[in-house]
């Protein structure tokens, strides 16, 4: 009986919107065959290029700006996210 995984562990594939896509995983799950690997679309290289850009960026903001304009941004966030909480 402690043999079994809990079903809370076994990893369910994510359910493709592509009708082709779905059939293929359908069969493969029915006949007991490896899940074939679904493409989400993204370009790889391009996902890549986005996530250097975005790794740099914050750390890029924060050397250009002044004690008082870091300061005076966060502050203006401080009270956007009161004002969102207050409207909830």
């Amino acid at each position: 009986m402690g043999d079994m995984p809990k079903q809370s562990r076994i990893k369910k594939p994510k359910r493709p919107r592509d009708v082709n896509q779905l059939a293929a995983l359908t069969v493969a799950l029915a006949t007991g065959q490896p899940i074939p690997k679904l493409s989400d679309g993204r370009n790889p290289a391009a996902v890549a290029l986005g996530r250097m850009g975005g790794l740099k960026g914050g750390i890029a903001r924060r050397d250009k700006l002044t004690p008082e304009e870091r300061t005076a941004s966060a502050s203006k966030a401080a009270r956007a996210r009161w004002a969102k909480a207050k409207k909830q």
